[in-house]
């Protein structure tokens, strides 16, 4: 077999595996696919990924009595599930710890998914039983602190927490 129809072979494998239109009219065309092909399998990776840390947040809630869509809202509303986001503040991580918080959480390595969300999480809960269960009141200490919402009795008015507090809620 000569390097032609090796080639030849090969591309029309290609074509077959992408779905690619036979004898696509230019060299353009078949690129277009490829690009596409490329972008729905990194689109799908990324899903997939979210997928996990999901996941990840809703296992480590379970085992620290927090109610997991209560988790996952705190989460998506944090980071969005990216688990290399970085605030302006510094917070890091799928749940946004603050190095200190994390230092205080026992937390080793911030920028480590599973540790990050479950000092996130245990975080979450601590909030809550400072705020003996008030979900609203966990939120917003979540986000402003917790001295911040006992000095304000609630939350602070503080326009992005405020913010946080609605978009948490409605996703839990």
């Amino acid at each position: 077999m000569d390097g032609l129809t090796r080639v030849t072979q090969r591309i029309n494998t290609i074509e077959k595996r992408f779905m690619i239109p036979a004898n696509p009219t230019s060299i353009g065309a078949f690129a277009d696919v490829l690009a596409g092909a490329k972008q729905k399998s990194a689109s799908t990776a990324l899903n997939t990924n979210k997928q996990s840390i999901a996941k990840l947040v809703e296992t480590s809630a379970r085992q620290h009595g927090v109610d997991p869509k209560l988790a996952l809202a705190v989460a998506r509303t944090e980071s969005g599930l990216e688990t290399n986001s970085v605030s302006v503040a510094g917070a890091v991580g799928v749940m946004q710890l603050m190095p200190d918080t994390a230092r205080s959480l026992g937390v080793q390595n911030i920028t480590d998914p599973q540790e990050n969300i479950d000092g996130g999480v245990r975080y979450l809960r601590k909030m809550l039983h400072t705020f003996n269960g008030d979900v609203v009141k966990a939120v917003a200490a979540y986000n402003a602190g917790p001295e911040a919402v006992k000095s304000y009795g609630g939350v602070p008015p503080y326009p992005e927490t405020k913010s946080y507090v609605t978009k948490v809620m409605s996703q839990f």
